[in-house]
C-alpha cells in the first residue's frame, strides 16, 4: 500500500525540486475581493511554472528518487496533459526515456509540449481512465517504471510544496480553495495547511460532469462515475485509494461546479487578474463564487493550478462571457 506523505516529506521534496521549479507568486486582487466579498483574495499562480502547471513539482520530486536501474528502464504514465508534461520534463532532467499515453482528444498544445521535451506520446482511448489502463498494461509488457498520476506518495509530497509557499507568504490565510482532479494537489494542501495551522479550511472543487472523487469522498469508498467535463485537468472517472484517505481525513468541504461556471471563471480571471487559466485552474474561482456567502471577512487563497487552455476552449469561454 502506498504510504501517506507527511509534512516532513513535503519539506524534503522542496529541497529536491529547488532549482528545477519556480517559487510561484501569490498575488492579491482587489477586484476578486469585490466579486467574492472576502476581506482578502490571493491567487497562487502555478500557471507561472515553466510548463504552465503545478504538476512538475511532483514529477521532479519522484524521478529524483528513482534508482539508476529504474531510470534506465524508462518511465511511463497516462495523462490528460499536465502530469504528462511533468514526467516528460523530469525524465529529460534525469536522463530517462519517457512514454506518455494520452486520450485521443488530448489538448494539442500539451501533447506538443510533451514531444518537445523528448517524450514518446501514444494516443489511446476516449477518456483518461481508458488510457491509464492501457499504459499500465503496456508498461508491464515493456518493463517501464509506470508512474500513476495520483497513487504515488512522492507526487503528492512534491505538489504539496506550493501550499508550503502559501503558508510562508500568507500565514494567516483562512481558506484555501483548490481544484480536484485525482486529488494530489488538494491532498498536498491538506497535509501542509493542517500541519501548520489546523484551523485553515481547505475546500476542494471538482467538475460536476466528472464527480468521481467527490462521490468517493462522500461515500467513503472508491467510486467510479461518468466523465464528460471539458476540463481535462479534472478529467477522471474514478476515485483513488491514496488521495481518498487523505481527503476524507482532512478536507473541510468539497463542492462541484459546472463547465459553464468554469468558463465564466476563466473570463473573470482574464478581466480581474490578467492571467490565462485552463478550466481546472479556474475551478477554484468558480467554486469561490458559488460559496461566496461563506467567504465574507475571510482571507482566501485560490489555486490557479494551470494555464494551459486550448484555443478552442478559450474561444468558447470568451464567446459566452467575454
Amino acid at each position: 500500500m502506498t504510504q501517506t506523505p507527511t509534512i516532513h516529506d513535503v519539506i524534503q521534496a522542496r529541497k529536491r525540486i529547488t532549482g528545477y521549479v519556480t517559487r510561484t507568486p501569490l498575488h492579491r486582487y482587489i477586484a476578486l475581493e469585490k466579486l467574492l466579498g472576502a476581506s482578502e483574495v490571493h491567487v497562487k499562480h502555478e500557471n507561472h511554472q515553466r510548463l504552465g502547471a503545478f504538476k512538475m513539482r511532483g514529477g521532479i520530486n519522484l524521478l529524483s528518487q528513482l534508482s539508476p536501474m529504474e531510470l534506465s528502464r524508462g518511465v511511463s504514465t497516462a495523462s490528460s496533459g499536465n502530469h504528462g508534461q511533468s514526467i516528460a520534463y523530469a525524465a529529460s532532467v534525469f536522463g530517462a526515456i519517457a512514454v506518455v499515453g494520452v486520450p485521443e482528444g488530448a489538448n494539442p498544445g500539451k501533447v506538443e509540449s510533451m514531444r518537445n521535451l523528448g517524450a514518446e506520446v501514444i494516443h489511446h482511448g476516449a477518456f483518461y481512465d481508458e488510457t491509464r489502463a492501457y499504459m499500465d498494461r503496456l508498461s508491464r509488457e515493456e518493463g517501464y517504471r509506470y508512474i500513476d498520476a495520483v497513487n504515488e506518495s512522492q507526487l503528492v509530497a512534491g505538489v504539496g510544496t506550493y501550499t508550503l509557499e502559501i503558508m510562508e507568504d500568507l500565514p494567516d490565510v483562512d481558506v484555501i480553495i483548490v481544484p480536484v482532479g485525482g486529488g494530489s494537489g488538494a491532498c498536498g494542501a491538506c497535509i501542509v495547511a493542517k500541519s501548520v495551522n489546523p484551523n485553515v479550511q481547505v475546500i476542494g472543487v471538482q467538475a460536476e460532469q466528472a464527480p468521481a472523487v467527490f462521490l468517493s469522498w462522500q461515500e467513503g469508498k472508491v467510486v467510479q462515475a461518468p466523465m464528460r467535463s471539458k476540463a481535462e485537468g479534472l478529467a477522471t472517472g474514478t476515485g483513488f485509494d491514496l488521495t481518498l484517505g487523505i481527503l476524507r481525513e482532512h478536507l473541510d468541504d468539497f463542492i462541484l461546479v459546472t463547465d459553464d461556471e468554469m468558463d465564466q471563471a476563466i473570463v473573470h480571471h482574464l478581466r480581474m487578474t490578467h492571467n490565462l487559466t485552463e478550466h481546472a485552474g479556474a475551478a477554484s474561482l468558480a467554486g469561490a463564487v458559488k460559496m461566496k456567502d461563506r467567504l465574507e471577512g475571510k482571507k482566501v487563497a485560490l489555486i490557479m493550478s494551470g494555464g494551459n487552455v486550448s484555443l478552442e476552449h478559450l474561444k468558447a469561454a470568451l464567446d459566452k462571457y467575454g
